[in-house]
């Protein structure tokens, strides 16, 4: 009888410490799903700027390089001006589509988002796997890391100064949850 309550004993807790170093594993990737998801956000942000910006600014220096009241002051100060403004005009459009600053941010968009949704999966995972069958918990994480292989599989390089930003950021306690204070 004592036999078969050590094995109880010894397979509930081998049971236990698998999961618990799943469950560790899946907090890491959840804390790396968090920075990577929170400096492509503020990357987006960034990205979503500069679009307006390109595509904007022509909008404006066109109007003013084109705006008839400039010829009536025909100095080669006003001549410098509006030719230049004009070649920005001209060239903004043209440079936004060279870096194919569109295709970009949606790119970020959606690496943001699929990391964001990973960091959830790993959160879940981690809450819910000590009560779980380490095969079973095992799978279910090693099916959540092949899906982050290749959600990294993009290389999608965000500057560091989001990174940078993004750290700052979650340090600060913007990504903390009342409900985990209780």
């Amino acid at each position: 009888m004592e036999e078969i309550i050590w094995r109880f004993i010894s397979n509930k807790d081998m049971k236990k410490s698998v999961n618990q170093k799943l469950i560790d594993e899946c907090r890491r990737q959840e804390e790396s799903c968090l920075y990577t998801s929170t400096t492509l956000y503020i990357w987006l942000r960034e990205a979503r700027i500069w679009r307006s910006v390109f595509i904007i600014v022509p909008i404006v220096f066109g109007a003013i390089a084109s705006w008839s009241i400039l010829k009536n002051f025909e100095t080669p100060w006003t001549i410098w001006v509006t030719a230049t403004l004009g070649l920005i005009a001209g060239l903004l459009p043209a440079i936004r589509d060279a870096i194919g600053l569109d295709v970009h941010v949606d790119e970020i968009a959606r690496h943001a988002a699929q990391f964001k949704n990973l960091q959830d999966c790993f959160r879940l995972a981690a809450n819910v796997g000590i009560d779980k069958e380490p095969d079973d918990f095992e799978i279910q994480v090693k099916d959540l890391l092949e899906r982050l292989d290749d959600t990294r599989k993009a290389s999608v390089t965000p500057p560091e100064r989001c990174f940078k930003k993004a750290k700052a950021k979650i340090k600060s306690g913007d990504y903390d949850f009342s409900v985990d204070e209780k």
